[in-house]
């Protein structure tokens, strides 16, 4: 297992200050009444902190011989759902991305109509909240390009994606979508994002954990508050107690 991160270990002093100490990992997190409480604090604390320190530094970017021979996936890895299934039998030629919510132009974008847009390739470190980490050449469209063409409102504050694996969604500040590490990638070490990483379209997120890299894209809204999007705490792992910011 890969030492623990240093944005763990701040988040892990931060608890102990508190006298609570609380690892949560991809596949479970502790349920108790306290535990959403401590983490939204440790979650206010440590992205003031990382803000003061990096603002909007780039995470480092490596070179191909640093590539991972294998890119280890998350989460889920074969979404069951008939429309998912459906798109991936005709290898992807019907996906549309769905850019809507709180903006003055809302989009529908095939994956070549995504691509016919000025792309960027970067090889960044993908961090997982288990303590492993992985290698990759991502290539993809910057998350601001898309928002421009949307043109969100200025109530909108964050963006939220929804994906074909039932029920999972994710979001970010208005902040670390347009930061320009921030894609919608489709192609994993120059060749389409295998299924089991996210296929079609999946979120990068190279400055945060691996869980709010969202897989499957299927939709994007911008919206002022969580409050009519899932749980009401901007993502489905922090639904179940997990910190919404989970910059590293």
């Amino acid at each position: 297992m890969k030492p623990i991160t240093n944005r763990r270990r701040f988040l892990l002093d931060s608890l102990a200050l508190t006298g609570t100490v609380m690892l949560g990992g991809c596949d479970g997190i502790s349920r108790t009444e306290w535990a959403p409480k401590v983490l939204n604090s440790a979650t206010a604390l440590s992205r003031a902190a990382q803000r003061a320190l990096t603002g909007d530094a780039m995470v480092e970017e490596f070179s191909e011989a640093d590539i991972s021979p294998w890119f280890r996936p998350n989460g889920s890895t074969d979404p069951a759902s008939v429309a998912y299934r459906a798109l991936a039998a005709n290898g992807f030629r019907d996906y549309r991305l769905e850019v809507g919510g709180l903006v003055t132009h809302p989009l529908s974008l095939s994956l070549d109509q995504l691509r016919l847009l000025p792309n960027r390739t970067q090889i960044t470190r993908h961090d997982c909240v288990e303590g492993w980490s992985v290698i990759g050449k991502w290539t993809g469209v910057q998350l601001s390009r898309v928002l421009q063409l949307a043109q969100p409102n200025a109530a909108a504050r964050y963006v939220v994606f929804h994906c074909y694996d039932d029920g999972y969604y994710e979001s970010l500040g208005l902040d670390s979508a347009c930061h320009p590490q921030t894609l919608l990638a489709w192609e994993l070490n120059d060749k389409p994002v295998p299924i089991a990483n996210g296929a079609p379209l999946r979120l990068r997120v190279p400055r945060q954990l691996g869980y709010k890299m969202a897989k499957y894209l299927r939709r994007i809204d911008l919206v002022a508050s969580f409050k009519d999007t899932g749980g009401g705490n901007g993502g489905y792992w922090e639904d179940q107690g997990y910190q919404w910011y989970a910059g590293i």
